[in-house]
């Protein structure tokens, strides 16, 4: 019996710890792109593909969802709004023509370059820290958490951008 209840114990904390973990990510990046809003005028998931335009002009919007780590419609969408806004181009890639390329605008580099670090980077930079079989069992355990809960929605947008309200 008493084996049952520390298990019980055990199984308790661990849910502390996913929730607690959960909460300060989810607050990190709430933060973070309330301020990023309010300083630059721009989401925190546009100032994130802002940042990885920066580095390097994506080929396809595909190369940068696989870089943003996101769902190609919801780069598509976030990449519109910062072309409307001047920030980001779009043109015919010279390779194959059927295919447009995404580059940073010098208003758009400006921008960014004033930008504090999204959390967004912070996080994809500290997930490749880390050993690859804890990122694997983070994924296999957040995967089941979203099945479980019934959380999955396809696709799902770049963090908080739905509620960015098109800025």
């Amino acid at each position: 019996m008493e084996a049952n209840s520390s298990v019980g114990r055990d199984d308790a904390r661990d849910v502390t710890v996913v929730m607690d973990s959960l909460r300060a990510v989810v607050r990190a990046l709430r933060i973070s792109t309330r301020a990023i809003e309010k300083e630059i005028g721009i989401s925190g998931a546009q100032l994130f593909v802002l940042q990885q335009l920066a580095e390097a002009p994506a080929r396809s919007v595909n190369e940068l969802a696989e870089r943003t780590s996101t769902h190609q419609s919801s780069v598509s969408t976030v990449v519109s709004r910062l072309v409307e806004r001047g920030l980001a181009r779009r043109a015919p890639s010279a390779e194959d023509g059927r295919r447009m390329e995404i580059s940073i605008s010098d208003q758009g580099r400006k921008l960014q370059q004033a930008a504090p670090r999204t959390v967004q980077m912070t996080m994809q930079e500290a997930l490749r820290r880390m050993d690859p079989a804890q990122v694997r069992a983070l994924a296999d355990g957040l995967e089941a958490l979203v099945r479980e809960g019934g959380f999955a929605e396809q696709p799902v947008p770049m963090f908080f951008e739905d509620e960015a309200g098109g800025s």
